[in-house]
């Protein structure tokens, strides 16, 4: 098998030639690395790479556990590169930041263990914002990460590393994370697929494990079986993070076909005009909502009963809370705080000016406004938003500050549609919508009811199965 041959293969694909030894480990990472080679200096997507003779030593022995008959599980012999975000034991984790230009974890994340212990060999890192901060992957210490569809847009964020290493296939899959869309950001503007999971589904090893954070955890990949396969390694209950899902993530991977006669969507689109739009991309979300009536769908304009513009108000105050906890030790250092993005000082100060109850009040509306979508869903099986507002941008800008005439008061505003599902703790998977008149993508979320994962992957393989946008535009740049 020639080394095209080896990356252009899916990653259920790959995994069964591995473990069938149609290919062997060294192979595959010989090839990969050819192609990272190749291709990452024109998109900066992977960071912190290892050394070649390292990982080579590595596949070798992956195939010689093989041939012993010993199999680490779905990713062995797998390269893989880790969000910047995640601990990762003998790689520096920079989180984006100067402050951690060197810093190397003495322990793996939980989902880094995971990933590990399915058999998949670390190659380095994918580049990330500043602390995750933004969906514009750029920071002082790597630069940019750029959009392989053109080259000087940005590929979105903060999994904007992760998610262009996947579009050009110089990883098989990639692990990410989402706040405030985070991974569904990044795979509309790369024409894949992103998963924000529900609350628990992947555990999360953070400072604080009692109080569930708007950040979650979840897979990039190519086609739906890759994902729901990755999403399998990486849920499942943990111990140190007690309201992780207890539920067998093998159900991800068992069948996804399903007759979707008379399942009704609710589309919510702009939300009555409510969120401001670039111009194109109302009408592509549009159309791609029109494959869910080819298959049988039912598709009606509705939003939960419950004013939108409260959702963002108080998603502004758990957010500060949330990333003050985080970064108020840097933030205090003038040092240190001089390192800071001015976006980061900014989340930090808000976040020092809220008060506990004022917290309490925002969790009260968090709380109603999941109750609103959960009465939606009585009424509709899947919940379908766009994926983003602005087609990919430059990459010298740091953040839109208006959308059609319309004024961004914050670093996020212009990513609002991302912060109704993100309150709300539902499942978000963002599928491919087709491109506009410049060749630049965008998406589509298919939300479903909290814990409703494999719903999700079932609809989205079903639009993919019709609609094959991953398979019939790959970037341009990806044949260089």
């Amino acid at each position: 098998m020639s080394a095209n041959e080896i990356t252009a293969l899916d990653a259920v694909a790959l995994s069964e030639a591995i473990k069938e030894r149609k290919v062997s480990c060294v192979e595959v990472m010989d090839a990969y690395l050819d192609r990272i080679e190749r291709l990452n200096p024109l998109v900066n997507a992977i960071v912190s790479m290892r050394e070649r003779n390292s990982l080579i030593a590595e596949a070798r022995e992956c195939d010689a556990e093989l041939a012993r008959g010993e199999y680490r599980g779905w990713m062995h012999g797998f390269p893989h590169a880790v969000k910047d975000l995640e601990p990762t034991v003998g790689i520096r984790t920079t989180l984006g930041s100067p402050i951690f230009r060197n810093f190397i974890a003495k322990t793996d994340s939980i989902l880094v263990e995971r990933i590990k212990g399915a058999g998949a060999i670390i190659i380095g890192k994918t580049n990330v914002p500043e602390f995750g901060l933004g969906s514009q992957s750029y920071n002082q210490i790597f630069g940019a990460t750029l959009n392989p569809y053109d080259t000087s847009k940005t590929c979105g964020g903060s999994s904007g590393g992760a998610a262009v290493a996947v579009a050009l296939r110089m990883a098989p899959v990639a692990d990410g994370s989402d706040h405030g869309g985070s991974l569904r950001n990044p795979a509309a503007f790369n024409n894949i697929f992103g998963f924000r999971t529900s609350f628990g589904r992947v555990p999360s090893d953070i400072h604080e494990v009692f109080m569930p954070s708007l950040s979650v955890h979840g897979p990039l990949a190519r086609n739906i079986p890759d994902l729901g396969h990755l999403l399998c390694v990486i849920a499942g209950y943990d111990p140190r993070v007690p309201l992780s899902i207890r539920e067998d993530p093998a159900k991800f991977l068992t069948p996804l076909d399903r007759d979707f006669n008379g399942v009704r969507i609710a589309w919510s689109g702009d939300f009555g005009g409510y969120l401001p739009f670039e111009p194109g991309v109302l009408e592509l979300c549009d159309r791609a909502v029109e494959t869910f009536v080819d298959l049988g769908c039912i598709v009606e304009e509705a939003a939960p009963d419950f004013p939108v513009e409260e959702v963002w108000r108080n998603w502004l105050k758990i957010r500060a809370w949330q990333v003050c906890a985080l970064l108020k030790a840097p933030y205090s250092d003038p040092k240190r705080r001089a390192m800071l993005k001015p976006e980061a000082q900014w989340e930090v100060e808000c976040g020092l000016r809220i008060s506990a109850s004022e917290i309490a009040d925002a969790s009260v509306v968090r709380t109603r406004w999941y109750q609103a979508v959960r009465a939606m869903f009585e009424k509709y099986d899947y919940w379908v938003l766009p994926a983003g507002q602005v087609f990919p941008f430059e990459a010298t800008t740091h953040w839109p500050k208006e959308i059609n005439g319309r004024t961004m008061d914050t670093y996020h505003r212009w990513m609002e549609v991302m912060i109704p599902v993100t309150m709300s703790g539902c499942p978000s998977l963002a599928v491919p919508a087709g491109f506009n008149s410049r060749r630049l993508p965008m998406g589509i979320q298919i939300v479903a009811p909290n814990y409703g994962e494999f719903a999700c992957l079932q609809l989205a393989h079903a639009y993919d199965a019709v609609t094959g946008w991953v398979r019939k535009y790959p970037p341009p740049i990806g044949d260089l």
